[in-house]
């Protein structure tokens, strides 16, 4: 189906294109939500028409993002999560989470905004984007920990997993007898007079 763009849709295009797209998506995402007209002669003269009030209302809906992006400068958002001793969660960190915490912290973002490709499954720093218009994405750092001190470790740049499973250098060794045959056990040395075994 070909339909004529109202506002820039990512990986298809801008405003005013005429663009091919499947059926499902067309009737399903971008016509029930205005992103786009089907192309046909009527729908043409209506866009070409109003171009300009819809250039001008995309272009103050621009500049409001763009307002907003530069209250989003070095936006971190902390996650405390229960996980495993190999750091994986118990569940995951969904849009939901970060909207909420995003909220929490005196932003303006909904759903629809926060572009995860998977669920965070895992305690870490990771880098999600928000797009807060077609045109103005931010990128916000989400730190998923265990505990406070484990995302100020964390925050600092030390990889917390890494760090717990260090080899330790010290270590233990047995005292070994070099007279021994490969396998052999050592006997227990003889208790010295007057103890008790």
């Amino acid at each position: 189906m070909d339909v004529i763009l109202l506002e820039r849709v990512e990986k298809l295009g801008g405003i005013g294109d005429v663009v091919k797209v499947k059926d499902g998506f067309a009737r399903n995402y971008l016509l029930p939500r205005k992103k786009a007209l089907r192309a046909n002669e009527a729908n043409r003269k209506v866009f070409e028409a109003n171009r300009a009030r819809i250039e001008s209302e995309n272009a103050a809906r621009r500049t409001d993002a763009e307002k907003e992006a530069a209250s989003f400068n070095d936006v971190s958002v902390t996650l405390i999560r229960q996980a495993s001793n190999t750091g994986h969660l118990y569940g995951s960190v969904a849009v939901r989470d970060l909207v909420e915490a995003l909220v929490a912290d005196g932003h303006k973002v909904n759903k629809a905004q926060v572009v995860l490709d998977r669920p965070i499954k895992s305690i870490g720093v990771y880098e999600i984007r928000v797009a807060l218009h077609p045109e103005v994405s931010v990128t916000v750092k989400v730190n998923v920990a265990r505990s406070p001190e484990e995302a100020e470790m964390q925050s600092q740049g030390v990889d917390v997993m890494a760090a717990m499973f260090e080899k330790d250098e010290a270590g233990f060794t047995e005292e070994r007898d070099p007279n021994l045959e490969p396998g052999e056990i050592a006997a227990e040395a003889p208790a010295a007079e007057g103890e008790e075994a």
